[in-house]
């Protein structure tokens, strides 16, 4: 099915900068919406339900699978995440633009249900820098920076199935090549023509 607004899908390894970059894009882009994922785990920091996730237990995530109320679902590091599937169509189907944030596994199955959807992955510059950023961050016991990395090892080995690839060295330029992917995907000529329909019809273009 062809939707109207554009679904951009950011994955990367714990500590490449995802959620730093997709904020930062968020404050700057008023035509993008954020998906809440659902997720088990607990909050971390200022967190607040609702707004960086909605944290339910794990009973409730098994009734919201039970009920197919996920797009995609998966276990990372221990929790489970989910993307509410009627969130994401009611915001494309009306036009809006919306960026979800997860992992490659659920990225990877919400490109085989939109098709259209544009994924993203951003990388660390060095094995050795994502682990200082993870250690800097001071959130997780060394133990779980040990199993962050591990992980990393075979999210990053997933990266040939994205469509774009930020390395996220300089925060600044990384956000600048965020921005320009997604500035660029409204002016394909399918997003042009299912937004500007009516320019298009004006001008006799089929």
């Amino acid at each position: 099915m062809e939707y109207a607004g554009n679904l951009f899908v950011v994955a990367a390894p714990s500590g490449a900068g995802k959620s730093s970059l997709v904020n930062a894009l968020m404050e700057v882009d008023s035509r993008l919406a954020h998906s809440v994922s659902h997720t088990t785990r607990a909050p971390r920091g200022q967190e607040v339900h609702g707004r960086e996730y909605y944290f339910v237990s794990d009973a409730q995530f098994d009734q919201l699978v039970l009920q197919d109320a996920f797009l995609e679902w998966a276990r990372v590091h221990g929790n489970r995440y989910g993307t509410s599937k009627h969130a994401i169509e009611e915001r494309i189907s009306q036009g809006g633009d919306i960026i979800l944030e997860i992992d490659y596994q659920g990225a990877i199955q919400v490109k085989q249900i939109f098709r259209n959807a544009i994924l993203i992955f951003i990388l660390p510059p060095s094995w050795e820098e994502l682990k200082s950023r993870l250690q800097r961050r001071g959130e997780d016991a060394a133990d779980v920076i040990d199993m962050r990395l591990k992980n990393a090892a075979a999210e990053v080995a997933q990266v040939e199935e994205f469509d774009f690839v930020i390395i996220n060295e300089r925060f600044e330029l990384a956000l600048f090549d965020l921005k320009s992917i997604v500035h660029a995907q409204r002016l394909k000529y399918a997003a042009q023509r299912r937004t500007k329909a009516d320019v298009f019809t004006a001008l006799n273009i089929r």
